[in-house]
């Protein structure tokens, strides 16, 4: 993804304008081992950005160990993300926290609208996704 392009997750910056990829999720997707994610709402919107980009690396590497699949996660290239909305974020405490986000995309034609609740935890100074109810 070019740096200049918008970024996928759909942030939006001052004025109310997308951000570009550079200044939003591509600080940290790609870049696992130097930028971790500042809080749960930025690590799932990177998640959720790695998604489009088909990036499986960086979606197993910030799934938290224990509830991290056992074998490679396989992102199909053929879905067509069409949008992120997050509707809430939640600090439950210093080390986790809670984002409920809607995520729409396209496979095999089909429309499918994801809405999940998700934990995070905060642990060695990193934000990791360890799982979510669907609503």
């Amino acid at each position: 993804m070019s740096p200049g392009a918008l970024c996928p997750c759909g942030r939006l910056g001052p004025g109310k304008k997308p951000l570009p990829f550079a200044r939003c999720c591509g600080r940290y997707v790609g870049h696992f081992d130097d930028t971790p994610a500042p809080d749960a709402e930025s690590l799932m919107r990177s998640r959720y950005t790695a998604h489009t980009l088909c990036d499986a690396r960086y979606v197993l590497d910030t799934w938290y160990v224990a509830t991290r699949p056992d074998a490679n996660v396989e992102l199909d290239a053929g879905t067509k993300w069409l949008g992120l909305e997050v509707r809430d974020h939640r600090v439950v405490d210093a080390t986790h926290a809670e984002v409920e986000f809607v995520a729409r995309y396209r496979v095999a034609g089909r429309g499918v609208r994801l809405h999940e609740r998700s934990r995070f935890v905060h642990e060695e100074g990193r934000w990791y996704y360890v799982e979510g109810d669907l609503l």
